[in-house]
């Protein structure tokens, strides 16, 4: 058995680097640390997120978007301090129009959290989840 613990990093394929820089600095947080060629390194302090073009553009889907229903990847779920960032994200995301799913309890499925599903601007599934 490897013994595993927090997600170091993830690293996310988007149709835009820039575009989704601005999303993940203004609206989640996140800090650039570094371009690395076309790819981008930001963090929140506890996770570097790179955001890399299709590393083949000849195989590329014209205008994909991403899409749980295929092998791969459901979702990405980052942790806010309590219930009222929840609150505070639902307004931030109202204001600038970003689909969002109801902040959901999920207590009475043996999970103490409170979790809020959104969108990025390819489609990725995020959340952001809080303690109960």
């Amino acid at each position: 058995m490897i013994q595993t613990s927090a997600i170091h990093h993830m690293a996310l394929t988007v149709s835009d680097t820039a575009r989704s820089k601005d999303f993940f600095m203004k609206f989640l947080g996140f800090n650039h640390i570094v371009d690395l060629g076309p790819k981008v390194l930001l963090t929140n302090g506890a996770t570097v997120l790179a955001l890399n073009p299709p590393p083949d553009a000849s195989q590329a889907i014209d205008n994909d978007s991403f899409s749980e229903h295929r092998i791969g990847l459901d979702h990405v779920s980052l942790t806010v301090e309590n219930h009222e960032a929840l609150e505070a994200a639902v307004k931030l995301f109202d204001e600038n129009n970003i689909a969002h799913g109801d902040i959901n309890d999920l207590s009475p499925h043996g999970l103490p959290i409170y979790v809020l599903a959104f969108r990025d601007p390819d489609n990725i599934q995020l959340e952001l989840t809080a303690p109960k």
